[in-house]
């Protein structure tokens, strides 16, 4: 068998996530290795990654801090029982967390993917309001246009229709709030949109159609990420934490995009000003090195559970690798190199040039919209006729072809760089798209 067979075959074996697989098959994109702000692909070019591989590398690939700390880790210890027992990197990472965290979310449960972070966010949520003694409290709301990762609460709250579409019925008793994505009113505005902040008295709605006492939890990404980059209009989420604590709703930010420095602040949380009473994590916390998340949780929500015979479980709840070593040597390594290169710091910094560059491409053939807040950026395209999704999908094959890896939802063209990025080569990146739209 020869090796053109062989890799052939093994490209049938597998069946790839969110991928076109039958046309990624017939002209493979194939990544060998990384290094700082590049892939180099198999047959050796060299690929900027405008992404940070799925909005996770945020300190770049092979930072050295961190390959060093997980070499050190699988020769010490690779494998921890998370129940009835720890080690002591789980208590240490909990712990910069929580210093980390805004407020008194103090308190941090570990995950493995964003996915179960939202899974475990919204089955505390339940479990606290029975603890207080108002089980009735089982109603969740999403928002539309929301993504909450792809398992069955996830894609229940969330507001994306082809995650939901081929799964049956999902969740009962959830509700959706609107989304705020409004061309109309809003195109290319630079930060905040001016309009929309009113969609958030849709909750009152909700409250008078459904009564406060069988509402748990809101659920809402700060920055609407995979959906597009969606911007919440100014006083939005402000008008949901005032409707949310006057009615004894929890209210949580699903940040597995917008923590770690994605805006140049440690959480969305912190850029916007709100604080809410969960936030859920993933992504930047290990670079993307190892699968790892986390939920940051309120001081009040914690020790709801901390009640009864001290011997007994409080929270009948968890995952084999919560917590793993590996994943803890990677985090904690993650927040030093964040913190030792002022990462967070260095995105804010360059969030003007990076909006400033993003909206020279205005004029471009197709483009309909574009947004920008820290370093995440969105081109929106007007779609072909009858071909929904082409022309972001065209337009992202010719930039590969050019030398940068994007990201298509739709027909958004999304980017999220490494935060180590250059003034030059977020001009690289951006002249790239330009040409690619162009084309």
């Amino acid at each position: 068998m020869n090796a053109e067979t062989r890799i052939r075959n093994d490209l049938g074996a597998y069946w790839m996530p969110f991928t076109a697989n039958r046309q990624f098959k017939d002209n493979p994109r194939m990544i060998a290795s990384a290094e700082g702000m590049y892939y180099t692909t198999t047959d050796g070019r060299r690929v900027m990654d405008g992404t940070a591989g799925l909005w996770c590398v945020n300190a770049g690939h092979r930072a050295p801090r961190i390959t060093e700390a997980v070499q050190r880790q699988v020769e010490e210890l690779d494998y921890a029982p998370a129940f009835q027992m720890g080690h002591p990197k789980a208590f240490e990472l909990a712990s910069r967390l929580a210093d980390l965290a805004p407020g008194k979310l103090n308190h941090v449960f570990f995950t493995n993917s964003g996915s179960e972070s939202v899974e475990t966010a919204l089955k505390i949520a339940l479990a606290y309001h029975k603890a207080r003694g108002e089980a009735g409290r089982t109603r969740l709301i999403g928002r539309d246009k929301g993504y909450h990762g792809v398992n069955f609460g996830g894609i229940s709250v969330g507001g994306m229709v082809n995650n939901r579409r081929a799964f049956g019925t999902l969740l009962g008793g959830v509700d959706h709030l609107p989304h705020t994505h409004d061309i109309a009113r809003n195109g290319f505005t630079r930060g905040q949109p001016a309009h929309g902040a009113e969609l958030a008295d849709d909750l009152e709605r909700m409250v008078a159609l459904h009564g406060a006492e069988t509402i748990a939890a809101v659920i809402v990404e700060p920055m609407a990420g995979s959906a597009g980059v969606i911007l919440p209009p100014k006083g939005y989420l402000q008008k949901l934490r005032e409707i949310t604590r006057r009615h004894g709703i929890l209210l949580i930010f699903d940040e597995v995009i917008t923590a770690y420095g994605r805006l140049g602040r440690a959480f969305g949380a912190d850029y916007y000003g709100v604080e809410p009473d969960m936030i859920t994590t993933a992504k930047g916390l290990t670079n993307g090195v190892i699968p790892m998340g986390a939920v940051l949780a309120s001081e009040a929500i914690h020790d709801a559970f901390m009640t009864g015979p001290d011997h007994m479980i409080e929270l009948f709840h968890g995952y084999t690798y919560s917590g793993n070593p590996m994943a803890c040597a990677a985090a904690l390594a993650t927040l030093d190199t964040y913190r030792e290169e002022a990462l967070f710091e260095r995105a804010a910094s360059l969030e003007d040039y990076w909006a400033e560059a993003l909206f020279s491409l205005k004029d471009k053939p197709g483009v309909i919209d574009i947004r920008a807040v820290g370093l995440v950026g969105a081109v929106e395209l007007e779609p072909f006729a009858d071909q929904p999704t082409k022309r972001a999908f065209d337009t992202y094959l010719r930039a590969w072809d050019k030398g940068v890896h994007l990201r298509t939802t739709g027909d958004t063209i999304a980017m999220s760089p490494p935060l180590i990025i250059e003034k030059s080569e977020i001009d690289q990146l951006v002249g790239t798209l330009g040409a690619a739209l162009d084309a």
